[in-house]
């Protein structure tokens, strides 16, 4: 209906001509500031809210040639659904996989559960928002994907017709505040409250102002001017209203909705026995602590994802966030366990977050998406007294395997071009330097746009650590939050070798989904020494190097602890969980083993501190919580350090390492 409608003003609005302040000049605007300007003219939008919406779309970064995952194009998010359906969805697991990451209660599903068609995906208009700017400007579908200055003038198109369907005033004159509901139909929202969050952020922006150089090197500027808008027009809509019920934990002035996940028996007939998904009742903070907040991506669509999450035989998360438009379903109860992140000790103290995208497609995430989240996660960092850190705000490819077996399937979203510094910067806990060089950490934090490394087989990484016969293509260079890390000051030398992943020794690879080289914006490492423009870390028991000169520096310096072997110690065992000691179990609970990873530390290494953790088990393995010692917590005398080891955080027994202030000892 939305598109039927926006099509049918673009061919009345092609009819009679455009409402122009001033008419466009015979040679286009190269600049992109006048761009903006000279498409806000044409079409009768004011300027600030031509480029406020474009900065909550896309930043005013081109993305040349690339969709968003909701199939939204340029700076202006021009969307074309139907020209990215090709995309396939990979779906959450793999083969033989365990999600929920127990070995007193594995989970293996079936992949094809994980699947869903693509057509099913994208059923909305307002994922088809391009056919309608080519009718409003006549301009080719492939120009307005890929000029962005005729993606502008399509977004302008846009706005004014939407204006003009709710009767109001469209000119490049007329007040910002009466735009309020031409901006909340330009979200693409299909609820009230998403379409209004939408706009409350474009509002705010208009507020605060912007300025910043583009992916394409072009300096935009958004003067800070107070609005108060004109909300009437948002009812006119006719949005659905979406249910919020009391207990939804989402905070104020974000389009949330309760969509549960099943926690309900089902019968196996192949096996002839019943089992219970897709996740575990808790009592959190009251019984135990959450320490973290994980980040996923889908690997899929929004509305096969939500409903993969409704199948009590499937698996289970607490938020899924929209990729168009920031919407978030709540699906579990923070106080409850999901089975999402493949490690259980990690899932006991953990919220899961899957996001609307893919890790090593050619899509980007959107603005929207990423605002909805970091809202989302300060509130419930500041809720649950979790730290807004990267040892704490980790990815799913920051989680350790459970045992050296399942190393090498964990999983490695949200991938290597998931903008975490400008996520921290949203959630406002921006990266600092805190150091100096002398004082013995760095924090990694490359310039996203221009820090592109060349990675290779994009849309094309199977399950596992990959071995592309023949050698993978490259992907297309773009921004990233990964450094490289090699094993020489060199960029020549070859990257470091990740033994879980390559247990040969060969060196890892530039191959998308082989993140055993990398270290990713906001990650806090021990300095190993500096040499030049090189720096090196402490990373999976090695010397790491990359390049940090001083005049693009990819890392911020540091201060905090360490921690090293005890004198006497030669090595120590890495740990990829935190369980309690076997005295620690009562009679008639299984003892979880305390199983070393393949890694180990030497004796004059230093490793970045997380935390200190007391070692703990989650005992949750029946329906009804009829088994002995279900439904409660496990704790012992253990008590573990958590470090960042290598690209996954990581955990050493206390009673095996010294912590020091990272200045003792730091390399000169």
């Amino acid at each position: 209906m939305l598109l039927a409608a926006a099509v049918a003003a673009a061919t009345a609005l092609v009819a009679t001509g455009p409402v122009a302040a001033e008419p466009l000049t015979a040679q286009p605007a190269t600049d992109r500031q006048e761009q903006y300007a000279a498409a806000a003219a044409e079409y009768g939008v004011p300027q600030s809210v031509l480029l406020g919406v474009s900065y909550l779309e896309s930043r005013w970064d081109t993305h040349p040639g690339q969709p968003s995952t909701s199939g939204g194009y340029g700076p202006m998010h021009l969307t074309d659904a139907q020209h990215v359906l090709s995309t396939p969805a990979s779906g959450h697991v793999d083969e033989g996989e365990d999600p929920r990451g127990d070995d007193s209660r594995p989970l293996t599903l079936d992949p094809a559960t994980a699947s869903a068609p693509v057509e099913d995906a994208l059923p909305q208009a307002s994922l088809q928002t391009l056919d309608a700017a080519a009718a409003l400007t006549g301009l080719a579908e492939e120009t307005l994907r890929t000029d962005a200055a005729a993606n502008i003038r399509g977004g302008a198109a846009l706005l004014a017709s939407y204006q003009k369907e709710l009767g109001a005033q469209v000119g490049a004159g007329t007040d910002p505040a009466a735009w309020y509901g031409a901006v909340a139909r330009y979200s693409g929202a299909d609820t009230e409250d998403a379409a209004a969050a939408f706009a409350d952020e474009v509002y705010d922006q208009l507020g605060l102002g912007a300025s910043r150089t583009t992916d394409d090197g072009q300096r935009v500027t958004l003067a800070a001017t107070t609005v108060t808008p004109d909300q009437s027009g948002l009812h006119k809509l006719g949005l659905r209203r979406a249910e919020r019920p009391d207990g939804l934990e989402c905070p104020v002035r974000l389009a949330c909705e309760w969509i549960p996940a099943p926690y309900e028996e089902y019968y196996i007939p192949k096996t002839g026995t019943w089992d219970y998904g897709n996740h575990d009742l808790g009592n959190r903070p009251a019984q135990q602590k959450i320490e973290y907040i994980v980040i996923h991506d889908t690997e899929g669509y929004f509305g096969p994802s939500v409903n993969l999450v409704k199948d009590p035989t499937y698996l289970g998360w607490h938020y899924t966030l929209r990729s168009v438009d920031g919407y978030v379903a709540q699906h579990i109860k923070a106080k409850d366990v999901g089975w999402h992140a493949g490690n259980w000790y990690v899932n006991a103290k953990s919220i899961g977050l899957e996001h609307e995208g893919f890790a090593g497609h050619g899509t980007w995430y959107t603005e929207a998406m990423y605002r909805a989240s970091a809202k989302l996660v300060r509130h419930l960092a500041l809720r649950f007294q979790i730290p807004l850190d990267r040892q704490h705000i980790i990815g799913h490819d920051n989680v350790p395997g459970t045992t050296a077996g399942t190393v090498a399937g964990m999983h490695w979203d949200p991938g290597p071009y998931w903008d975490w510094s400008h996520y921290f910067d949203l959630m406002k806990a921006p990266f600092h330097s805190t150091g100096t060089p002398h004082t013995g950490l760095v924090t990694i934090d490359p310039d996203f746009a221009t820090n592109q490394p060349p990675f290779t087989g994009c849309n094309q990484q199977p399950p596992g650590v990959p071995k592309p016969t023949p050698p993978a293509a490259p992907c297309p260079l773009r921004g990233s939050s990964a450094v490289i890390l090699r094993t020489a000051p060199s960029a020549t030398a070859p990257l470091v070798n990740d033994l879980g992943l390559r247990p040969n020794g060969t060196p890892d690879t530039m191959y998308i989904s082989d993140h055993g080289a990398r270290a990713s914006a906001g990650q806090t490492y021990a300095l190993a020494d500096i040499q030049g423009d090189w720096t090196a870390i402490w990373y999976l028991n090695q010397k790491a190097w990359f390049y940090n000169p001083a005049s693009a520096p990819t890392a911020k310096w540091a201060n905090g602890f360490v921690v090293t072997p005890k004198a006497g110690k030669t090595t120590i065992p890495v740990y990829g969980r935190a369980y309690p000691e076997r005295a620690a179990y009562p009679a008639g609970v299984p003892y979880q083993t305390i199983s070393p990873l393949q890694y180990t530390l030497s004796a004059g290494q230093r490793y970045a501190v997380g935390g200190v953790l007391p070692g703990e088990y989650y005992r949750a393995v029946t329906f009804d919580g009829s088994a002995p010692g279900d439904w409660t917590v496990i704790r012992g005398e253990n008590r573990y350090v958590q470090i960042q080891f290598g690209h996954r955080v990581m955990f050493v027994n206390l009673d095996d390492v010294q912590i020091l202030p990272a200045s003792v000892g730091a390399p000169a």
